[in-house]
C-alpha cells in the first residue's frame, strides 16, 4: 500500500537535505548549496552537493541523485517503508499505519483539500474582480495592502450573503461540507449558513502549502462581532499544529537564520509588503510547543514579536513560560515589544523594514532574561516575597527540557537574585566573604561580567569547587588531574592546587598563595557557587558536580578542535582531515 502523498510531503518539508546528509557527510556553505566528499566514493575533491532550495543532493562522482529518501535508502541499506519510518521518527512524526481507516482518512484528506481549494480560488477572484466587493478592496487600500499582497496571501473577501454551499452540495456530501468547518447549519432557519461571512479571509496553509484552514476579518466596526475568527478544528487542522505562512517562510531558513512570530495575519502581510518575509504568525491560542519545535527545525533564532500593549505583554508571557523548556543549546528565544499602541504591522509601515531591524537589534531580550525582569517587577524587598520570586523562577527553569540549557539558566537566575539579596550570600570561610555593593560596584560587577566567556566561567566554577574541597579531592585526586583548561591564568592556578594536592600534605587555600585579585576574581563570578551553597558537606553531590563540569570542559576542548579541524578541512579537504573531523564529532555526540 502506498504512503500518501501528504505524509511524504510532510516530511520532506520538515526535513532539509542538509539536514538529513549531514548526519553521514561533513557539509560545507557554498553559495546557495552544500559541498562535501562523496559518501558513495572514495575521494579527496568534493563533488557532493546538496541544495535544500530544490530539495535533492547531486553526485557528480557517481551521478547519483535523489531526495531524502533516495539518500537514506542508499547510505543505511534501507526499502523505502524503512526510510520513510526513520525519516518520519527524525522529523518528530508518528509512524503511519495502515489500515481501511486510514484508506477513509486520504478519501476524506483528498475531498477536504479539493473543497478548501476551490473556496479558496472562488473568494480570492471574487475580491479581486467583483465590483461589489469594492468595499473589502477600500479597506485593504486604507490599510496600506496592494494587490500584489491580496495576490501574494491570495487573501479573499465573503460577502454577506453568500451562497458557495448551494454550489458545492451537488459534489459533496452533507456530512463533509460542515466537517470542514467553512459551513454551520442555522437551527431556525434550518439553511446552512458560511462561517466567514462578511469577513475577509486568509488561508491558512498547511506546511506543504495547501489551504486547511481559514481566518476572517471583519471590515465595519461591530463590537457585536469579534474582530478575527479562525476555522474550527477539524481532523486535518489542529492551531497548535500550525502557523499562518510558515508554508512561505520556511523556504527562507538557507538565507536567514531567525524568525519573527507575530499575533495577526496583517502583521505578516505587513511585514512582507516592507520586505520582511520571514514571519509567522500564531493562530489565536497560546503559543505551544509543537509550534516551536516545528520553527526550531528550520530557524536558530525566534523573535516573538506581540502588540506593544497590555494584552500583547500578557500573551508574550505566557508564551515565554510556555516556550521556555523547548530551549536548546544551539537555539534561542528572544521578546521583542513593540512601543505602547503599536503592532508589527503599524510600527514597519510608519518606520520602514530598516528601522524595524536595527529596532530588532536594539531591543530584543532574551527569553530567560524577559521572564527574570518581569517576576522582578512583582516583587517587594521582603523575605516573603523575594522566596516567592526565587521559587517561581527555579520551578520556570525545572521546566526546561535540555539539562545543560536548564543548569545555566538556573544559574543565571541565582546569580540575579544574589545581586538583589547580598547580605544573604555571606559565606563562613573568610575566603568568600561578599560584600553589599554600592550601585557603582554593581554597574562594574555587571559589565565585568559581561566581558568573560562561557569557558572563562566555566573554569571559574571548577577552581571554585576545588578550593573550597581541598580535602575531598587530595582523596579523589584522579577526578580531577586530567582536565584541560584553557585561560592561562586559571590553568597556572589549576596547576598549582594539582602540585599541592599530589604532596600528600594537609593544606588549605592560604598555602596556595594565589593573587588576592584573582580569589576575589573567582568568588565573584563562579556561576556554581549558588548551587555549591546549597549542597554544603554533601560529598557525593560535589563530585557529581565536578563531573559535570569536566565534561562541559571536555566539550569545549572537542568544540575547538571540531572548529580547527573544519577551517582546516575546508582549504586542503583532506580525508585524513575528513576522519579525524568525523571521529571527534563522534566522541562530541557520546559525551
Amino acid at each position: 500500500m502506498k504512503y500518501p502523498k501528504e505524509y511524504l510531503d510532510e516530511i520532506k518539508t520538515r526535513l532539509k537535505v542538509s539536514t538529513v546528509v549531514s548526519k553521514s557527510v561533513a557539509l560545507k556553505k557554498r553559495g546557495k548549496e552544500f559541498v562535501g566528499l562523496s559518501p558513495f566514493k572514495n575521494e579527496k575533491t568534493p563533488s557532493f552537493t546538496v541544495n535544500d532550495e530544490k530539495e535533492f543532493y547531486h553526485c557528480f562522482a557517481t551521478s547519483e541523485h535523489g531526495n531524502i529518501f533516495d539518500f537514506v535508502m542508499k547510505i543505511q541499506n534501507l526499502k523505502f517503508g524503512e526510510a520513510v519510518k526513520h525519516l518520519a521518527q527524525l522529523a518528530g512524526m508518528q509512524p503511519y499505519m495502515f489500515s481501511k481507516q486510514d484508506e477513509e482518512r486520504e478519501k476524506k484528506w483528498k475531498e477536504y483539500q479539493s473543497i478548501f481549494s476551490q473556496y479558496v480560488d472562488f473568494y480570492h477572484n471574487e475580491l479581486l474582480k467583483n465590483e461589489s466587493c469594492s468595499v473589502a478592496r477600500d479597506y485593504l487600500k486604507n490599510r496600506s495592502i496592494t494587490k500584489e499582497e491580496v495576490k501574494k496571501f491570495k487573501i479573499g473577501y465573503i460577502q454577506k450573503n453568500p451562497n458557495f454551499y448551494e454550489k458545492l452540495k451537488d459534489n459533496y456530501s452533507e456530512q463533509t461540507l460542515t466537517e470542514t468547518g467553512l459551513f454551520y447549519l442555522d437551527e431556525k432557519k434550518k439553511i446552512y449558513v458560511e462561517r466567514f461571512r462578511g469577513r475577509l479571509i486568509f488561508p491558512i496553509n498547511n506546511i506543504s502549502g495547501q489551504p486547511i484552514a481559514l481566518g476572517g476579518r471583519i471590515i465595519e466596526n461591530l463590537d457585536y462581532l469579534a474582530k478575527y475568527i479562525n476555522s474550527p478544528e477539524t481532523n486535518f487542522f489542529k492551531k497548535g499544529s500550525n502557523l499562518y505562512n510558515l508554508d512561505v517562510a520556511r523556504k527562507l531558513s538557507n538565507k536567514i537564520d531567525h524568525i519573527y512570530l507575530v499575533e495577526g495575519y496583517m502583521d505578516v502581510v505587513g511585514l512582507s509588503k516592507n520586505g520582511l518575509e520571514n514571519a509567522v504568525a500564531n493562530l489565536g491560542t497560546s503559543l505551544t510547543d509543537k509550534q516551536i519545535l516545528t520553527l526550531n527545525q528550520f530557524f536558530d533564532d525566534i523573535i516573538i514579536c506581540f502588540d506593544g500593549d497590555e494584552s500583547g505583554y500578557k500573551a508574550a508571557l505566557r508564551a515565554a513560560e510556555n516556550s521556555i523548556k523547548e530551549l536548546k543549546p544551539e537555539k534561542q528565544i528572544s521578546f521583542l515589544f513593540l512601543p505602547n499602541k503599536e503592532d508589527p504591522d503599524s510600527y514597519v509601515n510608519k518606520n520602514g523594514k530598516a528601522n524595524f531591524i536595527e529596532f530588532t537589534k536594539q531591543s530584543k531580550l532574551s527569553i530567560h532574561k524577559f521572564i527574570f525582569n518581569h517576576y522582578k517587577k512583582q516583587t517587594e524587598n521582603n523575605p516573603s516575597s523575594l522566596a516567592i520570586f526565587e521559587k517561581k523562577l527555579r520551578s520556570i527553569a525545572n521546566t526546561i527540557k535540555d539539562n545543560f540549557i536548564k543548569k545555566y539558566v538556573l544559574e543565571y537566575f541565582l546569580e540575579k537574585i544574589a545581586e538583589l539579596t547580598p547580605h544573604s550570600n555571606q559565606n563562613k570561610k573568610k575566603f568568600f566573604v561578599k560584600r553589599a555593593k554600592s550601585l557603582d560596584t554593581t554597574k562594574k560587577h555587571f559589565n565585568d561580567s559581561q566581558s568573560l566567556t562561557g569557558v572563562e566561567l566555566k573554569e571559574f566554577s571548577l577552581l571554585y569547587l576545588a578550593m573550597n574541597n581541598l580535602n575531598l579531592l587530595q582523596a579523589n585526586i584522579h577526578l580531577i588531574e586530567n582536565i584541560k583548561l584553557f585561560t592561562e591564568v586559571n590553568k597556572k592556578i589549576f596547576e598549582l592546587i594539582i602540585e599541592k594536592l599530589k604532596t600528600g600534605e594537609q593544606i588549605t587555600i592560604e598555602d596556595l598563595k594565589l593573587d588576592s585579585q584573582l580569589l576575589e576574581k573567582i568568588n565573584k563570578f563562579a556561576p556554581i557557587k549558588h548551587i555549591l551553597k546549597n549542597q554544603a558537606d554533601d560529598d557525593q553531590k560535589t563530585i557529581e558536580l565536578l563531573d559535570d563540569i569536566s565534561r562541559d570542559l571536555m566539550n569545549y576542548d572537542l568544540e575547538f578542535r571540531i572548529q580547527e579541524l573544519e577551517s582546516r578541512f575546508s582549504v586542503d579537504m583532506s580525508e585524513t582531515t575528513f576522519n579525524e573531523l568525523k571521529e571527534l564529532k563522534k566522541k562530541q555526540n557520546i559525551n
